[in-house]
């Protein structure tokens, strides 16, 4: 049986608006202790800001505090459907070498997986059932 994204999603996704300052976002990722958060401008996700965006887009280029999230936020967004299957998530995240991926479904954020999710997934279960998906991840990169 194909693994499906929507069973191993997170529902609960964090968002800020377009508008909020890189500031206000680090505070709200603490406080609520994700590594990431989805922007939003009218209900729409149009980008991501990740930890890794802090060093390599604010920290390392000396970007005030005040500095718009929009304005540094990774985009445009890689997102996948729902009911896509979890190795096509795995490719995308390869591929494009990324770790967060928004879930949705008919423009509507619905979810979000990360690398710790497939982890989890490919840990979980029995030790044959550990070394099937170990097969198929090696088998899938000698085709690559």
């Amino acid at each position: 049986m194909t693994e499906l994204v929507h069973n191993i999603m997170k529902k609960q996704v964090v968002t800020v608006d377009s508008s909020i300052s890189v500031k206000d976002a680090a505070k709200i990722m603490e406080d609520t202790g994700v590594g990431c958060v989805i922007v939003m401008e009218e209900n729409v996700a149009i980008g991501i800001l990740t930890e890794r965006d802090f060093v390599r887009r604010i920290v390392a280029h000396a970007k005030p505090l005040s500095t718009s999230v929009k304005d540094v936020m990774s985009s445009p967004l890689i997102v996948i459907n729902p009911d896509e299957s979890v190795w096509e998530l795995a490719e995308i995240m390869k591929l494009r070498r990324i770790h967060k991926v928004p879930v949705v479904r008919d423009n509507r954020l619905v979810g979000i997986v990360t690398t710790t999710d497939l982890t989890k997934l490919c840990s979980a279960g029995s030790d044959s059932e550990m070394r099937r998906v170990a097969d198929q991840i090696l088998l899938r990169m000698k085709k690559s």
